[in-house]
């Protein structure tokens, strides 16, 4: 009688652990371990739309972020979108003071928008004080996020991901106004300007365009950050 009893009790035991068993199985997501993710089939493809920003913004724009407030930028993190066509603006920011008024500043890429307010501050307006002899009182650009291909390409510009900025001309403190159209192959001191700040800007950015590299640039000077850099004309 007390074998039998003991081989009810481990019958018993063991339908008990199959049913326990059976009802975990039955909770598939309670078996993935928490912090995996399980491998889909076929990749996911991101939403040719607008999309809601991320609850945290990746570690590079992040970084980025604290360079900007290192270097007293007051600036506004934007929500990434998707516009469709290839068209976006991820990880992007808009200035709102760099210490020398700019206009047309839309959306930009964090590290372009870190770029462009160290080239303001530290290049542009040295040399206008070294060569004209005058402040910086306004930068005045032909905008920075735009949904279009580079001109006479079906390639999309880096404007379209907010990655590119248009600098157009330099208002001073003493009433001039400095246009690259005029100035590029204006008097000497405006050209030794003008040339300085190209120089500088082509140790920031990935690509810098001015009035020597085609027709399209011939009123002003192209930023951008895409590609491996080092491309300056």
């Amino acid at each position: 009688m007390e074998k039998r009893a003991m081989s009810n009790l481990r019958g018993a035991a063991t339908a008990a652990l199959l049913a326990s068993m059976m009802t975990l199985a039955g909770c598939g997501g309670d078996l993935v371990p928490r912090g995996k993710v399980a491998r889909a089939s076929k990749p996911v493809r991101a939403p040719a739309r607008a999309t809601r920003p991320p609850s945290q913004p990746a570690l590079e724009t992040r970084q980025c972020f604290a360079k900007l407030q290192s270097q007293s930028v007051n600036f506004q993190p934007l929500p990434d979108r998707n516009f469709g066509g290839g068209c976006s603006a991820i990880g992007s920011v808009k200035l709102l003071d760099i210490g020398v008024p700019a206009t047309g500043l839309g959306a930009m890429t964090c590290n372009l928008a870190a770029n462009f307010a160290a080239w303001a501050r530290y290049a542009v307006q040295p040399a206008a004080r070294l060569v004209l002899g005058a402040e910086i009182e306004k930068i005045e650009t032909f905008g920075t996020y735009n949904c279009r291909p580079i001109a006479g390409s079906a390639k999309l510009s880096e404007h379209a991901h907010s990655n590119a900025i248009d600098v157009s001309a330099f208002v001073l403190s003493d009433g001039r106004r400095i246009t690259v159209q005029q100035g590029w192959h204006g008097d000497r001191q405006t050209r030794q300007f003008l040339s300085l700040i190209h120089a500088s800007a082509c140790k920031r950015f990935n690509t810098v365009l001015s009035p020597d590299y085609n027709a399209a640039h011939h009123d002003h000077f192209h930023f951008d950050m895409g590609g491996r850099g080092g491309f300056c004309r």
